[in-house]
């Protein structure tokens, strides 16, 4: 009996081991060309998910945040901005139950991410039943 329990522990050790690496691989820099504005954005561990901060923008760091919601933000520099926060693996390659900023709209979406393919993210902002498609390039 002891055997078996272990030997169930072991594998459900190994199982959470694999889906933590699946989850990872959103991890890293990527380019995005958004209504033929670039900017560069980093994934990282942040909390119990992931986080997308801008750190590069072709609109220089001089330009701010001026239509946020959120007035005490209005003064962060474009390049500095997290437009992703919260998202977390769902599984089958999906981070979901996060949100999405437009800085263009000043507004907050639900998001979903998946990979297209090894190089190609597929970011989703979605309002009910509609949403955006835009793809990211992994650098």
């Amino acid at each position: 009996m002891k055997r078996t329990f272990f030997a169930l522990l072991m594998c459900l050790v190994a199982g959470l081991n694999v889906m933590a690496q699946d989850a990872d691989k959103l991890l890293g820099n990527y380019y995005i060309d958004y209504d033929g504005k670039q900017s560069k954005v980093k994934f990282f561990k942040y909390e119990n998910g992931y986080r997308g901060q801008v750190f590069w923008s072709s609109d220089g760091n001089e330009k701010k945040d001026v239509k946020n919601p959120d007035k005490a933000k209005r003064n962060t520099p474009l390049s500095e901005m997290v437009i992703i926060d919260k998202v977390v693996y769902a599984g089958e390659g999906v981070w979901k139950d996060g949100h999405i900023y437009d800085p263009n709209t000043g507004k907050f979406f639900q998001t979903e991410i998946r990979f297209k393919d090894e190089k190609t993210l597929e970011v989703r902002g979605k309002v009910g039943p509609f949403f955006k498609r835009i793809y990211w390039n992994k650098l």
